[in-house]
């Protein structure tokens, strides 16, 4: 073992070495529900492969919508969540974008509370890392035509999680990508659909393979407005105003993303959603990301036609004192005045 806790508090792994993938845990949480019809009260069951009809509507047309959090183990030893009833109204959301029965915000909830005690011993121990959970609810019935799937199955499952990009806490180089776009008006890039995330899959490679990070995707119209990163928000700061891209149906309203909201303000920072040109990208005196499983990233660089713009580094940055606050909360560390944080007893 990595560490000398015992065994029954935690699982025998290497938490030291922690990165960002999927480790196979205990248990996970599973519920059915027929169209029409509310969720059965699921339950907790081994992990384990899930059986689906191959036309299923999921496999055929995509129906599937998905959302990611986290559980945090405290210095203190309290189990902690962090917004799991803002994953379950956005899953409301996108299942009713992609005509889909949902569970209730309680059921969600309960699931996810249910999946992080199954798994405790998965919880990485104090400032090694989070258990990530994956709520997914997918169409599992059966059609043949394009029409929403007879029956649903909601599932919760998790992975013992590190940093998210490879570089660590190291500052991401990302790419501004012209050639595709993530979303359109119109579309469904303002949910967590499934179908959203594959197309992005050549463009992350493509930018991989050049010593890039990720990829700033451009708005598919102008193709002159940033939108937001594959797996992320994204934010720019100029003087004393946070700027960031407004949420009008073509990128995902973050969960960090809203929190980060409401700390920037607090700390009196001038918080922007609006509009952002890629030239105001260039020119702005710090850049960052904010997503569930990258938490805030420092942006190092942006390189956009050629040009690469780098930005200032250091301990001083916003976004660095915008990381320390969330976790600070996310973790029980820092009073948590917006009652964001869920114990689970």
């Amino acid at each position: 073992m990595a560490t000398l806790m015992r065994y029954e508090e935690y699982a025998d792994f290497d938490w030291n070495n922690l990165g960002f993938g999927l480790t196979r845990t205990d248990f996970m949480y599973k519920a059915k529900c027929t169209l029409n019809n509310t969720f059965e009260q699921g339950q907790v069951t081994d992990y384990g492969n899930v059986e689906l009809s191959p036309a299923a509507g999921v496999l055929n047309y995509g129906q599937g919508i998905f959302e990611g959090t986290k559980a945090f183990r405290g210095e203190d030893g309290r189990i902690l969540l962090f917004r799991p009833d803002q994953n379950a109204i956005r899953m409301q959301t996108g299942a009713d974008r992609m005509c889909m029965q949902s569970p209730s915000i309680e059921q969600f909830v309960d699931a996810v509370k249910q999946t992080t005690i199954a798994n405790k011993r998965w919880i990485p121990p104090p400032g090694k890392g989070s258990l990530y959970l994956r709520p997914l609810l997918i169409g599992t019935g059966p059609t043949l035509g394009v029409s929403p799937a007879p029956e649903y199955t909601f599932l919760v499952y998790a992975s013992p999680v590190g940093n998210y990009f490879k570089e660590g806490t190291a500052p991401l180089n990302l790419y501004v990508n012209n050639e595709f776009h993530r979303a359109t008006r119109g579309g469904a890039g303002g949910v967590k659909s499934i179908t959203n995330y594959a197309p992005v899959m050549k463009a992350i490679l493509r930018a991989k393979e050049q010593g890039f990070s990720d990829v700033v995707y451009l708005d598919s119209v102008h193709k002159k407005y940033i939108e937001e990163v594959s797996s992320c928000n994204i934010f720019l700061v100029k003087g004393n105003v946070i700027s960031t891209p407004a949420t009008v149906g073509t990128i995902l309203e973050g969960i960090t993303r809203k929190s980060i909201i409401d700390l920037a303000r607090d700390l009196g920072y001038k918080v922007e959603e609006r509009l952002v040109a890629v030239d105001e990208l260039m020119e702005a005196d710090e850049v960052f990301t904010t997503g569930t499983a990258v938490s805030v990233a420092t942006v190092g660089s942006v390189t956009y036609n050629g040009q690469r713009v780098e930005y200032k580094m250091g301990d001083e940055l916003v976004s660095q004192k915008l990381y320390k606050t969330l976790v600070g909360i996310q973790v029980g560390k820092i009073e948590d005045k917006y009652n964001w944080v869920v114990e689970i007893k």
